[in-house]
């Protein structure tokens, strides 16, 4: 079986959205199915790109203040299902959870944020939840799916996009999943250091 894996379904929630926009007009006329919250799908569809809303597949609105927007297992089953396993593949189609080829998401800027002098309440808001499970759930599963978890992977996925149109190799994926855990673990430590007063 090869292992190369087609793009129909791209989840797209970032906070940076500039040189973005090549990316969304590539994977529209390549005929991916986009998926997005909140200012993204502004963002998408202010291109004159469709896009659906997380809330559409969950059917479940952004709550919290926007603490719990895409943490539901419709998104994370459809991340998280391995295609070639016969019982994952039967539960998606019983609970009618769509397949995630493609997960574009960057985190809240802790850093940065800490660095401002902004206050501990504003903080701990940028302490992110859903995207770092994005990026994990999509880093694991890099059998099937393709996680680009900063702005610096923009590039290189639209070199591939141009090049050999939504489709990558096992190895490719691969290599999106170390740069994703490598983007996980510099936020983590992060964090970590601001709650040991470093």
């Amino acid at each position: 079986m090869s292992d190369t894996k087609k793009i129909k379904t791209a989840l797209v929630s970032v906070f940076h959205k500039d040189n973005l926009d090549e990316i969304i007009k590539k994977l529209n006329a390549e005929g991916v199915q986009l998926i997005s919250t909140g200012g993204t799908q502004s963002f998408i569809e202010s291109l004159g790109v469709p896009c659906k809303s997380v809330e559409s597949f969950t059917t479940y609105p952004s709550i919290l203040g926007g603490r719990v927007k895409t943490l539901h297992p419709k998104i994370f089953g459809g991340i998280l299902g391995r295609r070639e396993l016969e019982s994952d593949q039967k539960q998606m189609a019983e609970y009618e959870i769509p397949e995630i080829d493609l997960v574009i998401v960057d985190l809240y800027p802790f850093e940065e944020t800490v660095a401002s002098g902004a206050s501990e309440a504003d903080i701990i808001e940028k302490i992110d939840i859903g995207g770092i499970s994005l990026i994990r759930a999509a880093a694991k599963n890099f059998n099937d799916v393709v996680i680009v978890a900063s702005k610096n992977q923009y590039k290189p996925l639209l070199d591939i996009l141009n090049k050999q149109g939504a489709s990558t190799s096992k190895a490719e994926r691969k290599w999106f999943a170390e740069q994703a855990f490598g983007v996980s673990s510099n936020y983590d430590t992060h964090i970590h250091a601001y709650f040991a007063g470093k």
